[in-house]
């Protein structure tokens, strides 16, 4: 039995050399290193997630202002605490004042990325394309990027003119079977994969990214998840463990686990050195030194909160999101030396990937 773990570990450690080594490796070869994950294997990828992202960045971590802009959504997807369908959720949407309030401030406090994130449909485009020319113009050194779901192409596009430079737009899952299963039926994941092609194709930095633990997740899911951040080579990748919501449908699933994340974190990196990939506030909540272990396995980028603080406990996405403390935007000096401790240190910067 132990021979056969030692032989499993090094088959694990030799994909993991060669990920290092070409960036590339089969379907079948991500899903045998996923299920060879233990604390042996996740240590050896970190090790080298970490050399490539000192080569290219060195220990700077990028630091974003999180505006969360509304709690409003018209989707009903079934892990999410602002589902449209989610009687409970307190709902609210920033006037556009409150959101230049927060550029206001965080730029007092040096970010230089400003993220605009909300509910589907809680902002016109119109609207939308207003803030931003609004952001572009009042702070012309910083970058704007949106977070809030599918539009046509056209819409992106007025987006992108308007002075946009970065879009996120998780996937979710890079298996459509399991997408059917987190979504209702008016979302398919043939419209999720055109949004994404049509932001890359327009000229946006383009973040995509997905749940680790998701429910009905299988480590083939997982493999396909690599495989798609291959052959799509994002800019940007965030993924944090599924945290389920007490007022979904998949409330009483497990949550994903802060290793897998980790070890998955370490993986991406190995795929594309030059990635930015944040350490997410859902580490955070599922573990106190979360955002640490996240840029020890090879993150790069965490996304402090700069939205209205009495509104933070409103965007509730999962149970027990944190809103108050050291991810808040106010604490950069706690976030910093928290950071510091661990060999890192926050960079006031755009932070845009190096090419």
């Amino acid at each position: 039995m132990e021979a056969e773990r030692n032989t499993g570990i090094e088959c694990a450690k030799s994909l993991i050399d060669r990920l290092a080594a070409v960036h590339t490796l089969e379907l079948e070869e991500y899903e045998q290193l996923i299920s060879a994950q233990n604390s042996e294997t996740a240590a050896y990828a970190a090790k080298k997630a970490d050399f490539f992202r000192k080569k290219i960045y060195g220990t700077d971590v990028f630091i974003r202002g999180l505006i969360e802009v509304g709690s409003c959504c018209k989707n009903d997807c079934l892990y999410c605490g602002i589902r449209n369908s989610n009687v409970n959720a307190e709902r609210y949407v920033l006037t556009e004042e409150q959101i230049l309030d927060c550029c206001r401030e965080g730029y007092a406090l040096g970010f230089r990325t400003f993220v605009l994130q909300g509910g589907e449909g809680v902002l016109t485009v119109e609207k939308i394309c207003r803030i931003v020319k609004e952001i572009r113009s009042g702070f012309p050194d910083c970058a704007i990027t949106l977070s809030l779901g599918e539009y046509s192409r056209g819409d992106y596009l007025k987006m992108f003119e308007s002075g946009a430079d970065r879009y996120l737009l998780r996937h979710e899952t890079a298996d459509s079977a399991h997408y059917q299963k987190l979504h209702p039926l008016k979302m398919s994941f043939e419209n999720r994969m055109r949004c994404l092609k049509d932001l890359k194709e327009i000229g946006f930095q383009v973040g995509c990214g997905f749940m680790v633990g998701s429910p009905m997740q299988t480590t083939a899911m997982l493999a396909k998840d690599l495989k798609f951040i291959e052959e799509f080579s994002p800019d940007m990748c965030g993924i944090g463990p599924f945290i389920p919501h007490k007022d979904t449908p998949f409330a009483k699933f497990p949550a994903g686990s802060v290793e897998q994340t980790c070890f998955l974190l370490s993986l991406i990196r190995l795929i594309k050195p030059n990635i930015l990939l944040p350490s997410t506030t859902a580490l955070g909540t599922i573990d106190p030194k979360g955002r640490e272990k996240g840029i020890l396995a090879g993150a790069n980028v965490v996304m402090p909160n700069l939205s209205p603080v009495a509104v933070r406990k409103k965007y509730s996405l999962y149970d027990n999101k944190i809103c108050t403390g050291d991810e808040s935007a106010q604490c950069l000096k706690c976030l910093n030396g928290r950071l510091n401790a661990i060999g890192f240190q926050t960079v006031t910067s755009r932070g845009d990937i190096k090419r």
